[in-house]
């Protein structure tokens, strides 16, 4: 197979992978570079970037310089299309978003909810505005949404399906019949839901397709069955660029299949993340009172949470393994090295052109 560039409104990627958004501190400026210097689309995640006690009394001003920091050093490190995710329930999220803008990003990814106003708070044209969807339902609510609201319509969309990491966009009812929703009939589902919008914009509205996605031979199925290109985190986290502690990598290279299960997150998600210590103790401890900090998610249910996920997130970052929730994606058993980014992007894509 010829790889294809990977086009979104005035950017273009020689290779159509998109490295997701991995919170919290997982997906920096030094993985996203790594992945722009070789091709693909390197993305900062703009969640928990904050310093850790700073946060505790000014959220909002540590996670903005934070994320102004982590944009200044990524540019430094590369020319290549960087991007950054946003989620919707974040309680910050319009800061994060000016923010970036203000630093010149490109592209703007957001999901995590339907982020339906993210048009009024991104004037300047030029930025690429890329929505997460899980259906195409969803995606069809949010293209006529900024088509009514702003006249305008995305410049790409990612369709995450229920095998990525993290949060998912599915139920847990959903989650148990996977059978029913696969990647591939949801690309279809999504590429009839955009045409309407394709054709009064006259523009291509590409999809990127992830969740799942783990070799050249997926990502070639991708592209064959319509998607323009593929997104992958879980992929990046054991390569030398990714910024996690080598005890989070170890991690993921000692996890079997059985290990990857879904919790139901203090965000009131669905979620993927490898039953380590931390998940076990959560299955018989009684609720314990959490003193939030941050404030950082408007849908966090403190009351009822066992655990802050934010403080839970940073502690696998740091390489407290037993005491920290690792996310990954459904293929997370299957990594069995390091690598640097070159490495694993070159093997992508000889597997692909091999296709």
């Amino acid at each position: 197979m010829k790889i294809p560039k990977l086009q979104i409104g005035n950017i273009t990627a020689d290779t159509p992978i998109v490295q997701g958004a991995m919170g919290v501190k997982v997906s920096l400026s030094s993985l996203a570079s790594a992945v722009a210097n070789q091709g693909g689309i390197g993305t900062i995640a703009s969640v928990g970037l904050g310093d850790i006690e700073a946060s505790k009394t000014e959220y909002e001003k540590a996670s903005r310089e934070a994320l102004a920091f982590e944009i200044r050093k990524a540019k430094s490190l590369t020319n290549g299309p960087i991007a950054v995710n946003v989620m919707g329930v974040l309680s910050n999220a319009d800061d994060l978003i000016r923010t970036s803008v203000q630093e010149g990003i490109k592209i703007i990814v957001s999901g995590a909810s339907l982020p339906l106003k993210l048009p009024g708070l991104v004037e300047d044209r030029s930025v690429n505005l890329v929505p997460i969807v899980s259906s195409g339902r969803a995606a069809e609510l949010v293209l006529r949404a900024w088509d009514k609201r702003y006249a305008r319509t995305a410049d790409g969309i990612v369709l995450e399906g229920p095998l990525a990491g993290g949060h998912l966009g599915f139920s847990m009812d959903q989650l148990e019949q996977l059978e029913q929703h696969t990647l591939e009939a949801l690309l279809a589902d999504v590429l009839e839901a955009i045409k309407l919008y394709e054709d009064k914009y006259r523009k291509r509205i590409p999809v990127i397709a992830g969740g799942g996605i783990y070799d050249g031979r997926d990502i070639a199925k991708m592209l064959l069955a319509g998607a323009s290109g593929v997104q992958m985190a879980t992929r990046f986290v054991c390569t030398v660029e990714c910024d996690v502690a080598q005890e989070f990598k170890q991690a993921y290279l000692e996890a079997k299949e059985e290990d990857i299960v879904i919790i139901k997150s203090p965000v009131g998600l669905p979620g993927r993340a490898i039953r380590n210590k931390f998940l076990k103790d959560l299955e018989t401890k009684e609720k314990h009172e959490i003193k939030c900090f941050y404030r950082c998610l408007s849908t966090c249910n403190i009351q009822e949470a066992k655990y802050c996920i934010a403080q839970a997130l940073v502690k696998a970052y740091l390489g407290d393994i037993d005491h920290g929730l690792i996310f990954c994606g459904q293929n997370a058993y299957r990594a069995n090295k390091i690598v640097t980014v070159k490495d694993l992007m070159s093997e992508l894509l000889a597997e692909l052109e091999a296709f």
